[in-house]
């Protein structure tokens, strides 16, 4: 007769929690508690499977293979099961109070410049939901590393992963005007050959630097003398005068209205970039979720940055 295995939500959010993170004293952290009740835990939970999840070596730990099938298993399992106690409890109306905890992975310039009024603002309105938010250009695997929603800027995304648009905005080129007197302004992507650009590290220069010419797809040769990993230092290497630059239209829209930085080709057909929602799929959605997409969509509704005759528009 197999043996009831008896385990609390505690222990497998626990262990959840130190796969993601990889060390006790971060898990510790994470769930405000002390690395000792971590520890018992992990090895209660070890106990209860019947296996051993983790190698202990001089005060590291590293996840064996049958930690690693386990938590892809338990991740979806407990988001699902996290999802329905919760519209049971709370209701999937939006009538009775949010509460729970909500983690939110969005790139770092967006979310410095656009993200945290809107998100502060929601916060403010539920004050029994926790957030935790995350800043960060690279891509997040929403579900390895525990995140509710993400929000990704471009066509690019995860085909699993469940998708609301939430707005759009184009690429545009840039330069400041000091760069533009010195070596002159192009007419079109065929006359970018020759001047010096700034890159993207995230993004390749093909991709980037794409335009629409005559119903055809045209990624011109650059030359790229400087290569950055964050949007607004490549803005601010742009208003220096070190180079032209193509940047979402969020990120210079304010350098264009103060003259900064000026807009070139702005009759180039560039990259429309979706904004997106995205969140691992889980039905229900949580009412919580649910909440926060519409709070987005509603507060980034025409993307705010622009303006009736901003250049960072997308053409008729």
């Amino acid at each position: 007769m197999l043996r009831a295995m008896r385990y609390s939500l505690d222990e497998i959010e626990t262990f959840l929690t130190v796969m993601e993170l990889g060390t006790i004293s971060a898990a510790a952290a994470r769930l405000n508690l002390s690395k000792s009740v971590i520890s018992k835990r992990v090895s209660d939970f070890e106990a209860t499977v019947g296996a051993a999840l983790f190698r202990r070596n001089a005060g590291r730990i590293t996840p064996t293979e049958a930690a690693n099938r386990l938590a892809e298993r338990l991740r979806p399992a407990l988001a699902e099961l996290v999802a329905a106690t919760e519209s049971a409890a709370w209701g999937m109306d939006g009538a009775a109070p949010l509460r729970g905890t909500l983690s939110i992975a969005a790139p770092m310039s967006f979310g410095t410049m656009y993200l945290s009024p809107i998100l502060a603002r929601f916060a403010a309105d539920h004050p029994g939901l926790d957030l935790r938010i995350d800043y960060d250009d690279r891509v997040r695997d929403l579900a390895r590393e525990g995140f509710d929603i993400g929000i990704r800027i471009g066509e690019g995304r995860d085909g699993a992963l469940k998708a609301r648009k939430l707005c759009e905005d184009r690429m545009v080129v840039v330069a400041s005007p000091a760069y533009l007197a010195r070596a002159g302004t192009p007419d079109g992507p065929a006359d970018l050959n020759g001047h010096q650009v700034i890159g993207y590290s995230h993004v390749s220069d093909t991709l980037a630097w794409q335009f629409r010419q005559g119903g055809r797809s045209l990624s011109p040769q650059l030359s790229t003398r400087l290569t950055l990993n964050n949007g607004e230092a490549i803005r601010d290497m742009a208003a220096a005068g070190l180079g032209l630059a193509i940047l979402p239209g969020f990120l210079v829209a304010d350098a264009l209205r103060n003259g900064r930085l000026v807009a070139v080709m702005p009759g180039a057909d560039t990259r429309a970039l979706p904004i997106l929602a995205v969140w691992p799929p889980v039905a229900p959605l949580p009412g919580k979720l649910r909440a926060l997409i519409d709070h987005l969509a509603a507060a980034l509704s025409g993307a705010p940055w622009r303006q009736p005759a901003d250049p960072a528009r997308p053409p008729p």
